[in-house]
């Protein structure tokens, strides 16, 4: 695959991400983005919980996973570890298993429950581990140095909503959307700078 293959593939997880998210919140007009997670519109007892859990996580993660292999050959040098492949890539295969295992919000101690959490933890952990593994490779790279200021700027911005659910408990689920979405931004970023690289062309 191209450059632009694999960049085009990483657009396109947030844009089904998001596309899938806008249409479903949309035909529910009790679910509330203020209060409800947005697991909740493939937990067990929601209508088309497949719907969301298939085009909402699994295909986006796969889709991440297969991007984290075009963007690290082409950041990566000789003396590059696989820590930052590894992480976009594990963050992509754990967003995909957050789907396999829809949450169950009526027994948060059930098995699919617990596996759906380690799921979305461990997109997000991983995450974290590539977004700060990768500058320390860009700035080998003219061309990917300019990316180090951006990608880390949506990185701490993804850590500092993450505690919107602690100043902000009535409105808990807005917090989890901004984390989604400057996530994705670390994503559609990348895919960017990707797509017009014209080294390591495979």
């Amino acid at each position: 695959m191209s450059n632009k293959s694999y960049a085009i593939v990483g657009f396109l997880a947030p844009t089904i991400f998001w596309l899938t998210y806008f249409v479903m919140t949309n035909q529910r007009t009790e679910y509330s983005f203020l209060t409800k997670a947005i697991s909740e519109l493939g937990a067990t007892d929601a209508p088309n919980k497949w719907t969301w859990n298939v085009f909402g996580y699994i295909i986006p993660g796969i889709l991440i996973s297969i991007f984290s292999i075009g963007l690290y050959k082409n950041i990566k040098v000789e003396s590059s570890n696989k820590l930052a492949l590894i992480g976009v890539f594990m963050s992509g295969i754990f967003m995909a298993i957050s789907g396999v295992f829809p949450g169950d919000y009526d027994n948060k101690n059930s098995i699919t429950m617990l596996l759906h959490t380690i799921g979305s933890f461990g997109s997000y952990i991983f995450f974290l581990i590539a977004a700060f593994s990768y500058p320390n490779q860009m700035k080998k790279s003219a061309y990917w140095t300019t990316a180090i200021k951006p990608t880390l700027i949506f990185t701490w911005l993804t850590i500092l909503f993450g505690s919107w659910v602690f100043i902000f408990p009535n409105f808990p689920a807005v917090g989890q959307r901004i984390v989604f979405m400057f996530y994705f931004l670390w994503i559609i970023f990348t895919s960017y700078k990707l797509y017009f690289s014209t080294t390591k062309e495979n």
